[in-house]
């Protein structure tokens, strides 16, 4: 995660499933009455019950079309402002409600999701809010629930590019995403989620070794070392504790854990969120360890006076100090007590330019 966390009160968003049931239940709605409301008022599974203005209404007689734009709130959403568009359409053959995906959003091609392969990627509690939404309607009205609800979000996939959805085997789109149909801004639930769908569809492929990388470029120097496949790597970023919770609970083969010298450094010291806002490298910390393997009191004193991680690597590799493979068994250990067993960990540390500094590997 890139962007900072405002120092300011936060407001909160909907998330594209809640964008979804809104536009569909305005749709639907209006198939049955004759006309449009200006704004629509949806219940979230915890109860709360926002409105949404809609931007398109169209209705023909077998069909209506209804859209909302998304609003994120002040999370940092690639799909804040986005139009979320649903279609209904009387179907005489359904049972009940079904679901296709428009354009911009995805359909899924690998096994490992929640959704079968060839199912459009609108994920079971969006469509759980959108069948609710309908079947209360059609309670209200006295009316058939079976229709085909298609959503489309225009430019979805282009804004797929800058989501995991590729590497889950998601083509062609985003995701409707959302359990609560709340977005909590900076709560960084959305890639959380993709960790674990990445985990999920690496099993399902018999994919045994998967690797967790903190960016970019300790990913394409893992998958070089490894020769590792896309549904192999795991752009884990800050979240190092949703990575290995999760396989706490869904434990595979292999795990090797790839990143810079500072953030594995704070994973050595027991922190499993990594990012800047929450929290710091301990300089104290890395002084007692490099003092272990025989620094002396001269660079001790320098590494607590250190700016980065980045100058205390430098000021131990220049006195041999293997201080990036200390913190490589460091990371090891952290991994191993947070997974409890079931998993191999080995650790690779890389430099900016992507040169291997330290490793462990038990």
């Amino acid at each position: 995660m890139t962007l900072r966390k405002p120092d300011k009160e936060l407001r909160f968003g909907w998330t594209t499933g809640a964008c979804a049931t809104a536009a569909t239940q305005a749709a639907f709605r209006a198939l049955h009455t004759g006309a449009f409301e200006p704004t629509v008022q949806i219940t979230l599974p915890k109860g709360q019950t926002p409105n949404f203005e809609l931007v398109q209404q169209k209705l023909t007689r077998s069909s209506a079309i209804a859209s909302v734009i998304k609003d994120a709130g002040d999370d940092p959403d690639v799909t804040h402002e986005a139009e979320i568009v649903a279609e209904v359409r009387l179907s005489e053959d359904a049972t009940g409600v079904r679901f296709f995906a428009g354009n911009g959003v995805g359909t899924v091609t690998l096994p490992g999701l929640p959704l079968a392969v060839g199912e459009p990627a609108i994920n079971p509690s969006p469509r759980s809010m959108i069948v609710a939404a309908i079947q209360d309607i059609c309670m209200e009205l006295g009316v058939s629930g079976n229709v085909d609800v298609t959503i489309s979000i225009p430019g979805g996939e282009q804004l797929a590019l800058k989501t995991m959805n590729g590497r889950l085997g998601i083509k062609g789109g985003l995701s409707v995403l959302g359990t609560t149909g709340i977005v909590i801004p900076y709560s960084c639930s959305s890639w959380i989620h993709s960790i674990h769908r990445g985990v999920d569809v690496a099993k399902e492929q018999g994919i045994g070794h998967i690797a967790a990388a903190t960016g970019s470029t300790s990913e394409v120097a893992i998958a070089k070392h490894y020769q590792l496949s896309d549904q192999a790597l795991i752009d884990m970023g800050d979240f190092a504790g949703g990575l290995l919770k999760y396989l706490r609970k869904q434990p595979i083969e292999r795990l090797t854990i790839a990143g810079g010298f500072g953030k594995l450094s704070k994973l050595a010291q027991g922190h499993l969120d990594l990012h800047s806002s929450r929290s710091a490298l301990d300089l104290s910390d890395l002084a007692s360890r490099a003092k272990t393997a025989g620094a002396d009191g001269l660079l001790c004193n320098k590494i607590r006076a250190a700016n980065t991680g980045m100058e205390v690597l430098t000021l131990c590799t220049e006195a041999e100090i293997p201080i990036a493979n200390i913190i490589a068994r460091g990371v090891r250990e952290v991994a191993m007590a947070t997974l409890s067993g079931g998993t191999t960990v080995d650790v690779m540390i890389y430099d900016r330019q992507g040169q291997l500094v330290g490793r462990h590997d038990g």
